[in-house]
């Protein structure tokens, strides 16, 4: 009699965002900071799908680590490009997922890249989110492992286009329209995914400090009317820095005094959604999502 292996069992669970061609095997999910790979984990493991950890060394959550046995993980230090392979190749995986972030400043202070990390960084000229990951997707691809669109599983976590927060707008039109403007324009410029904006006044823009920091500076004015947009440039790899909203940012957010998030429709993830736009509506936060070509 045959037995069903990991490699056999179908997903229970389908995305719009995962490729045409997905068969079940395990998923290498690359774990960052935070809520989002956390999220991942168990809509993985919802779809009866195998999952495989890569972690970070004070970075990733201690509680997804607890989620998931030894022999199926295996914890890396940032930097370590040749542990990272090493260890998706160990663990059989047919996929890999990155999700959640580094602290910024550790690519500064205490980074200690091995050779493989030293090669690939030799290599640009360019430094930036996209050229940094997209070469490490390179070298995953290249071990015959495929990296999955980051949105993958999460399609009901995606921002909606429309109010999705009940009452009266709070922003004008026009304003608004001037924000998804200036966000777009940065991002074309490799500078961030998001701007701050108050009635056609430019007043902060995301750039490698991160959201977080932008908006705090953003609420140092102490004025009222001001819109954070989030967004994606125009030709997204959107198998890595996948804009991400969530509750951290919606703290921020009321205590700079911000009322208006614009996120574009089906491209930034709402962590946690439907509790996400209760505490919104609670503080009095609107969250309006846009679509673009």
């Amino acid at each position: 009699m045959s037995t069903m292996t990991e490699t056999d069992v179908a997903p229970r669970v389908a995305s719009v965002f995962l490729p045409e061609d997905f068969t079940a095997g395990p998923i290498g999910l690359i774990a960052g900071q935070g809520l989002y790979p956390m999220l991942m984990a168990e809509r993985i493991q919802a779809a009866g799908l195998p999952l495989r950890l890569v972690s970070f060394k004070g970075e990733t959550a201690p509680e997804l680590l607890q989620s998931l046995p030894a022999e199926a993980q295996t914890e890396i230090k940032v930097g370590q490009l040749g542990k990272l392979l090493a260890a998706l190749k160990k663990h059989n995986c047919r996929y890999a997922v990155m999700a959640g972030q580094i602290t910024p400043k550790r690519l500064f202070h205490g980074l200690r890249p091995d050779l493989k990390a030293l090669a690939l960084l030799n290599r640009l000229k360019i430094k930036n989110a996209e050229t940094l990951f997209g070469a490490i997707a390179a070298e995953i691809e290249a071990l015959d492992i495929a990296m999955l669109d980051a949105r993958s599983f999460l399609d009901d976590q995606m921002a909606s286009e429309g109010p999705m927060t009940p009452g009266r707008p709070q922003a004008g039109p026009e304003y608004v329209e001037h924000g998804i403007r200036i966000a777009k324009g940065i991002t074309e410029l490799d500078i961030g995914q998001g701007a701050v904006v108050r009635k056609g006044t430019v007043l902060a823009v995301e750039a490698y400090e991160g959201t977080d920091i932008m908006l705090e500076r953003a609420g140092s004015f102490k004025t009222d009317g001001l819109i954070f947009v989030k967004t994606v440039k125009r030709l997204q790899d959107y198998r890595f820095d996948v804009p991400v909203f969530g509750e951290r940012t919606l703290d921020v957010m009321h205590r700079a005094g911000i009322r208006t998030a614009v996120l574009e429709a089906g491209r930034v993830i709402m962590l946690n959604k439907a509790e996400l736009l209760k505490l919104a509506t609670k503080r009095k936060i609107e969250l309006i999502g846009f679509k673009s070509d």
